[in-house]
């Protein structure tokens, strides 16, 4: 691990936080990952991941999406990889050059995982918007590093024929257009065609063995949970009206060129993939 930069961030006079960027080769290529270390953590803790949309970055994913304050309050780590042209290999050909050329996204961030020191390996996850949260469920697929995934406003693509059972927080607004709620080709540059999202949610809960799940409505927010064996659970979470975003953060200039629409002011995500994901270690 080679560590291109840090700050030192102070907090109330106490011990520092630390954001750092570091490079790691795979495959030959070297590859880029933030991270930020709340002040005052000892011992092993929890690590999320967290993958940025087709067109971010591992920073603009940092400084979009509330997870530091999130860390800071709840005491854990947090790693923002950074794609490669801005994009994930994350299966049927999708997407950008990292989907064209096969790129090992998937051994990348295995390999981010491995490079944090000080990871509580029952609780690693990861989550993403639209190409980032497509990767988590290709994470999902491949691996077996992540006791939760939490995807947002994301679909699941190519072949996954034999995952290992993992919780799952789907958001989704019902109005994506970039990444339909029932299925179809999207719009965008990348022209996403993915299954009906209930369908992949469904899918997971065969994969964990959960029974049918129960829905409540709050608003213009509605929750499908099943509660699985093993202390497991598959959670589909609903926004009527809600487009391509990440609900709860701020609306930026940039969301125009990431292809996002104004976030939803329905629920915080952030927090609600945090809540489940403490919910959730891996089982045994």
């Amino acid at each position: 691990m080679l560590v291109l930069a840090a700050a030192v961030v102070l907090l109330n006079g106490c011990e520092p936080s630390l954001s750092s960027t570091h490079t790691i080769p795979v495959g030959g290529t070297a590859r880029t990952y933030h991270l930020y270390r709340p002040a005052g953590l000892t011992g092993p803790s929890p690590l999320v991941v967290v993958l940025h949309g087709g067109f971010g970055t591992g920073g603009q994913a940092e400084s979009d999406y509330g997870w530091d304050a999130l860390a800071d309050e709840h005491g854990f780590t947090v790693a923002y990889p950074d794609g490669l042209d801005r994009a994930w290999n994350v299966g049927g050909g999708c997407c950008g050059r990292p989907g064209a050329t096969g790129a090992d996204d998937v051994g990348f961030v295995a390999e981010v995982v491995a490079d944090i020191p000080d990871v509580d390996p029952a609780r690693v996850y990861a989550t993403g918007i639209s190409n980032g949260g497509m990767l988590a469920y290709r994470l999902a697929c491949d691996t077996t590093l992540f006791a939760a995934i939490g995807p947002d406003s994301a679909t699941q693509l190519g072949p996954c024929p034999s995952p290992a059972p993992v919780s799952v927080i789907h958001i989704h607004g019902t109005a994506d257009h970039n990444i339909p709620y029932d299925g179809g080709p999207g719009q965008g540059v990348a022209r996403i065609d993915g299954p009906p999202v209930p369908d992949v949610v469904a899918s997971w809960r065969a994969v964990d063995g959960c029974p049918a799940p129960t829905a409540t409505t709050a608003g213009a927010v509605t929750t499908a949970v099943a509660t699985c064996p093993g202390g497991r659970a598959v959670e589909l979470v609903t926004i009527a009206g809600a487009g391509h975003q990440w609900p709860g953060s701020a609306p930026r200039k940039l969301g125009g060129v990431l292809g996002l629409d104004p976030p939803s002011t329905a629920l915080d995500a952030t927090a609600v993939i945090w809540a489940f994901f403490s919910a959730h270690p891996k089982a045994g």
